[in-house]
Order: structure tokens, then sequence, then C-alpha cells
């Protein structure tokens, strides 16, 4: 089988299906360096054949442009912020335990040079490819919103919590987790983001949520 055809991109009607290879990965991986030093526009195909140890010929045949490439560098490296996420949620521990650890995450993704790129790509890519931030969110920010929501569903259940709206609550606690870190980072200031304030940030969430929906446990 000649170089690069063991992963070939499929036009299936509205959409184009890409077949997995024993070179896959090695290709995204350059993809992802070469993306986030340069960003969609400045990109080159050579840059990111290159840095991936393909041809040019290789990367075609796995990706038929630029676009698809991107859009999958993004899925994949955002799947992957969430999945670490996924795994360290305790679905059955206490919603301290469980919104702090799920708020330092979130505030991690944020703040990382990944999450600040790939949202200014995604802004001004928007046009070109709408697809893209429907994509980026069904691939990481929606599946922790899920899990977090499944969450707030055990902890009402058993009295933890006292939530008439799920959905709302979980997307509440994403925004709060937020707060002045991403647009300080949208809008480049400098002193964003020290530790300390994403310490802070994540307890501001935490301590907010809880105030409005948190049980008292009464003593008896």
């Amino acid at each position: 089988m000649p170089d690069g055809q063991d992963d070939i991109a499929r036009d299936t009607g509205d959409r184009t299906e890409i077949r997995k290879g024993r070179k896959f990965g090695q290709v995204l991986a350059g993809a992802r360096k070469i993306f986030l030093r340069d960003g969609y526009e400045g990109a080159s195909v050579d840059d990111i054949a290159r840095e991936a140890g393909v041809s040019k010929a290789t990367l075609y045949s796995y990706f038929p442009d630029k676009k698809l490439l991107f859009l999958e560098v993004a899925k994949a490296e955002c799947g992957r912020q969430a999945e670490q996420t996924l795994e360290v949620l305790d679905l059955d521990a206490a919603p301290e335990q469980v919104l702090r650890t799920a708020a330092e995450h979130i505030v991690t993704l944020v703040s990382s040079e990944f999450g600040q790129k790939v949202f200014r790509i995604c802004v001004a890519e928007s046009d070109r490819f709408p697809q893209l931030g429907r994509e980026f969110y069904h691939s990481g920010p929606h599946l922790v919103r899920q899990r977090i929501s499944e969450y707030l569903r055990r902890a009402v259940a058993r009295g933890e919590l006292a939530i008439e709206d799920i959905e709302l609550a979980a997307d509440q606690f994403h925004e709060l987790c937020k707060a002045n870190i991403q647009a300080k980072l949208i809008f480049g200031i400098n002193d964003c983001c020290p530790a300390r304030d994403a310490k802070r940030t994540v307890d501001g969430a935490v301590e907010m949520f809880l105030a409005r929906y948190g049980v008292r446990q009464t003593a008896g």
C-alpha cells in the first residue's frame, strides 16, 4: 500500500468521514503544534507535513483540505481535555468536592495556551466554517456540561442540593468558573492569570453556587 493510502477522507453527503490509519495521530500531533504556533490562516501545509514527518501527499490523503485538519485537531484536543475532567469527577462525592474539582479543570482549560488560541481561532474563523464552533463545543464543553448535570441530578436526589433547572444550573456554574479570567485573556490583559487569581475564581464559583443551590443540614 503506498504511503498515506491507509487513511482516506471520504465525502459522505453533507459531511466528510475520515478513516483513521497508522499515521493519523502523527499528522494530528504535527498539525496541532503548527496551528497553535501560527493560527489557522498562518499555518502552511508544508510546515505541517514537515512537523508531522510525512509527505504532503500523505497529509492530503488523510485530509483533503486544511479546514478538515484543523477541525479534527480542535476536536481531538478538546476531547482529550474533557476526558481528563470526566475521569476525576466522582459522582458519589460531596458537592463541595466535586464542584471544586470541576472548577479547577475548567479554569485550567480556559487559561491554557490551547484554550485561548482555539477560542480565538473559532471566533475568527466562524464565517469561514461555522461548524467548527459546534464541533468544538460538542467534543469537549458539552461532555463536561453533561457530566456536571448528571452529578447535580444525583446530588438533588440525595438531598444535598435543591435545583429545579439542572441544565441552567450547570451552565451557571460553568460561567462562574470563567469569571475574571476569560475576558482578560481574550483582551490580552498581561496580569492574568496567576495562581492566586485562579484559586480566587474557583473558590468564588463553588461558594456562590452552593449559596444558591446548597441544602443546609439541620441538627436533629
